[in-house]
């Protein structure tokens, strides 16, 4: 009897989802460096492996074999925006009601614009919490602090860290001292830049590790992005409430164009450029780190990347060249364009 139990499947234990591998002549994981003739093992939502084609369809050799033609990188992470784009596979948007739409992973900030603090006290702050007790993803939630009253900002500081939220400011609004003064700043934290900031703005920003989100200021980013990379600030791309076309990619191809228009030099600008779309966006929402993290491809990753018709020598700069978007893969589904 107990042999025929053994030989059986065990009751109420789920058959483990098959590998799907997904491979390309050129696999971008972010957090290693470039593979040619690459794969990434998925299993369900989470990838189980990264390497070249041949190491991973021996490790899996039943499994599926989805080939792509281009590139594979990890998903982009949109910073702070309001619509989808290609390639995206979590970004950070700031909602007036938690029960909009999502519509892609990542977090949802609910915007505080009271005015005074009579009027965050009369109605602001309470329904602020009970919007935060009912949802029913309290990890994909957060704040932001776009009040222009220093008692309500440091109020909302003190909120978000009673319930392990995250914070987002614009430095649009606030200056960093006047964030820091109210407790704003802290890696649970990021903010959005379309200005340039001074030396001693940087410098507050990377001591305190806030990540700094760059948008496009029209259709500029920030002149001082290379001076951002060179002094270490954790840095993030966002394509802001007007995207242009290409998404962060945009952003960043635009970056890229600015210095050189300067004559700026950041040895591997293009390599720090597309970090800063993936892992660079991750740390921003805080979900660059433990099981299902995102921005990047390894075992364990939340199984997001993103397909483009990029080839040539140096993988970096063909992608910031916006080539065709072939595809996304979000949580192991398999997104494609619609058809022309």
């Amino acid at each position: 009897m107990p042999s025929a139990m053994r030989a059986g499947p065990a009751l109420g234990r789920r058959a483990p989802a098959p590998v799907v591998i997904h491979s390309a002549p050129l696999v971008l994981p972010v957090c290693t460096d470039p593979i040619r003739d690459g794969a990434v093992a998925v299993r369900g939502d989470r990838v189980v492996k990264v390497g070249t084609r041949t190491s991973v369809l021996s490790s899996f050799r039943r499994a599926a074999e989805v080939r792509w033609t281009g590139m594979i990188v990890a998903g982009l992470v949109d910073a702070c925006g309001v619509a989808p784009a290609a390639g995206v596979t979590a970004r950070a948007g700031v909602v007036s009601d938690l029960a909009d739409p999502v519509g892609v992973p990542g977090i949802s900030y609910v915007e505080v614009t009271s005015g005074s603090e009579e009027e965050w006290e009369a109605h602001g702050r309470n329904a602020l919490i009970t919007a935060i007790r009912e949802v029913e993803r309290p990890c994909a939630v957060g704040i932001a602090a776009h009040t222009p009253d220093p008692q309500v900002l440091e109020d909302v500081a003190v909120l978000a860290r009673t319930f392990g939220l995250r914070l987002l400011a614009d430095l649009d609004r606030h200056s960093p001292a006047a964030l820091d003064e109210a407790g704003v700043l802290g890696r649970l934290c990021h903010v959005v830049c379309a200005r340039p900031l001074d030396p001693g703005e940087r410098k507050l920003l990377r001591l305190r590790r806030t990540v700094v989100a760059v948008r496009p200021a029209g259709l500029s980013p920030g002149a001082d992005v290379p001076a951002l990379l060179d002094e270490g600030n954790p840095f993030a791309l966002a394509t802001g409430p007007h995207p242009g076309p290409g998404g962060v990619l945009g952003v960043a191809g635009a970056i890229k164009r600015n210095a050189r228009e300067l004559g700026l030099r950041t040895r591997g600008l293009d390599g720090k450029l597309v970090a800063a779309a993936t892992s660079g966006g991750a740390r921003a929402l805080g979900m660059d780190r433990g099981e299902g993290r995102i921005g990047s491809l390894a075992p364990g990753t939340r199984a997001d990347f993103a397909v483009f018709d990029a080839r040539g020598r140096y993988p970096y700069s063909a992608l910031l060249a916006q080539p065709p978007w072939l595809g996304t893969v979000l949580g192991g589904t398999v997104i494609t364009p619609p058809a022309a």
